[in-house]
């Protein structure tokens, strides 16, 4: 069963002289507890692909369909909800709020669904043990090392149990022995069925991945 399907993604961006192409008629598809590894040089596209396959912006021909659903077809409210629930992610640069605790910026994810439950305070317990951060709970995010902080993104990102998680460098910040850590947590997810893209420049994250596409001025050329 086809679970991400990018189909013909297109994006180019106008500028004075003519459109700006970032990239060109890519496509690929996974199934259910897989994952693959987009690999390629700065400017390449890498991260403007999965901010399109994340729903975060629109491609500009193509499509992108998760679990039958074409994001592009919701309105604004169904997509932040489509986004909320499907989708995980873990950017860079982690975008954590400075005034929330470890804790609240786990739990950010979940409140839109109400007030936050005894079970999700449970689970972002659980997962922040995984992670190895069961006793920075209180800590704000400036208190951390930037290894820390990703680690906390990662947590943020599974909490509400996403059908797709996607990372954008997810271990750009660790050292190795961190870095197996969480790509096992992350094979732990693709194990019970999630499926999971990886933007990286590493060779342990390409190692770890099942498979791998290059993306060479906006074209998948493997």
């Amino acid at each position: 069963m086809t679970r991400l399907l990018v189909e013909n993604v297109s994006k180019h961006f106008p500028t004075r002289a003519e459109p700006l192409v970032v990239l060109r008629e890519v496509s690929f598809e996974l199934g259910e507890g897989q994952n693959v590894a987009i690999v390629g040089p700065s400017g390449s596209g890498k991260s403007t692909l999965l901010n399109i396959i994340g729903a975060l912006e629109p491609p500009s021909g193509g499509r992108v369909v998760l679990d039958g659903q074409d994001p592009a077809e919701l309105d604004e409210p169904r997509l932040a909800a489509f986004r909320n629930r499907r989708i995980g992610f873990v950017f860079q640069d982690h975008h954590l709020l400075p005034q929330c605790s470890v804790l609240e910026n786990v739990l950010v994810p979940t409140m839109p669904a109400g007030p936050t439950s005894s079970e999700a305070v449970r689970r972002a317990g659980m997962l922040l043990d995984r992670v190895g951060l069961q006793e920075r709970l209180e800590y704000r995010p400036a208190e951390l090392s930037g290894g820390e902080r990703q680690r906390v993104a990662l947590a943020r990102a599974l909490i509400n149990q996403p059908k797709l998680l996607l990372g954008d460098e997810p271990t750009g910040n660790l050292d190795t022995a961190r870095g197996r850590e969480i790509l096992e947590l992350i094979g732990q997810f693709n194990k019970l069925g999630g499926t999971v893209v990886l933007v990286t420049h590493s060779e342990l994250v390409t190692e770890f991945a099942s498979r791998r596409l290059d993306l060479v001025d906006g074209r998948i050329v493997s």
